[in-house]
């Protein structure tokens, strides 16, 4: 295994004392109220109370400006302070809030992070571990009979769709630009299939970005629709066609390129497959390249992070995989993906890294 220089660090030597990695011990142990005692904080807008006043607020303050009973407020403030959300002023009994309390405020990862596991994932990780015995994602079933999560995208709980898109666009958004620049500035791209497309937001930017690119998008039929709805009052649309495909079905008939393809764009997709499904939709795409097409696989692969809690993130990320997506895919890391590079007949030309939150992209040829 490979590792950024700040992963190595912090996962191959212990830098915990005996007292803290019993502590970190015990927050596992209370992991699920620690997370809804700290998002109920945020919804009822006590840490927003509390670093907005000038020298913190005491527990009848806070009843009073929330309208909560003192019971909610004195067991929150008391869960908080433990988890470390806050700090108390022994003199006054003042609150205020930490670096943590903080970063849970005002980080956009993490407030995605906390809407996307509260409405998403919290109920079907009940069921982790027999997704992982069974190889499908059994914590899916509350919401639907769908055999994936991506079969029911666009029939989820409005608020659960929300919180599921918002976390699939904040991590990819942040890349859009650099990528943009990377396909259409170094490689001259001008024909892109987007497999995986979506609701056609990454198409709408490249057809907003050159005048000249045509985007096709391949994705499941609902998809497509969904995506075609969504593009509908954009300028470019007309630039942008969908191709409704099971990209899993190896029977599907893939449409043929008109002459000039000269990239394929896959973000955040791969991930979305185990390692055998990878090579087998590689192999595939490879029938559709040229010697001149070129495929850009956008990934967040979680060993080449330059901070370590963006590798947190991602590792625990496969675990929604497990239970809600699909049962066998996760965020993979650069061994993984090469070897179904390499598998599926494709070499890898170049990686750029550090692209937004966190993102690589794999350039490959045949």
């Amino acid at each position: 295994m490979k590792l950024s220089p700040s992963l190595a660090d912090k996962y191959t030597k212990e830098s915990l004392s005996a007292r803290d990695a019993q502590r970190l011990a015990e927050f596992i142990a209370w992991g699920p109220a620690i997370f809804q005692a700290s998002r109920l904080m945020i919804k009822f807008g006590i840490l927003d109370l509390i670093r907005d006043s000038n020298d913190g607020l005491t527990k009848d303050e806070i009843v009073k400006k929330t309208e909560l009973s003192d019971y909610t407020v004195k067991c929150l403030l008391e869960a908080s302070l433990c988890i470390g959300l806050i700090l108390v002023n022994l003199e006054t009994d003042r609150f205020s809030l930490s670096k943590t309390g903080w970063f849970l405020l005002n980080d956009p990862a993490t407030r995605v992070n906390i809407d996307f596991n509260h409405n998403v994932n919290y109920e079907g990780w009940f069921h982790l571990e027999e997704s992982f015995l069974n190889g499908k994602p059994w914590g899916l079933k509350h919401f639907g009979s769908w055999p994936t999560i991506y079969e029911g995208l666009s029939s989820l709980p409005k608020q659960v769709q929300k919180s599921w898109f918002d976390f699939d666009h904040f991590y990819s958004d942040s890349s859009f630009y650099e990528a943009l620049r990377i396909i259409f500035d170094e490689h001259h791209v001008r024909y892109l299939y987007d497999i995986g497309g979506n609701t056609g937001k990454w198409a709408l930017q490249c057809v907003d970005y050159d005048k000249d690119v045509r985007v096709t998008i391949l994705d499941l039929p609902q998809q497509v629709e969904m995506m075609r709805q969504n593009i509908k009052k954009h300028k470019g649309r007309d630039r942008i066609s969908g191709y409704g495909i099971n990209i899993l079905d190896e029977q599907s008939v893939w449409p043929q390129p008109e002459k000039g393809l000269d990239g394929i764009w896959m973000s955040q997709f791969l991930d979305c497959f185990s390692m055998k499904e990878i090579v087998s939709i590689l192999e595939r795409v490879r029938t559709l390249m040229s010697k001149k097409t070129r495929v850009f696989i956008m990934e967040t692969l979680w060993d080449r992070q330059r901070f370590e809690p963006a590798a947190f993130c991602l590792t625990m990320t496969s675990l929604y995989f497990t239970a809600l997506a699909n049962g066998n895919s996760k965020m993979y890391n650069t061994e993984d993906l090469e070897f179904c590079i390499n598998q599926a007949g494709l070499e890898i030309e170049h990686i750029y890294d550090n692209l937004g939150q966190g993102h690589s992209i794999i350039v490959c040829k045949i």
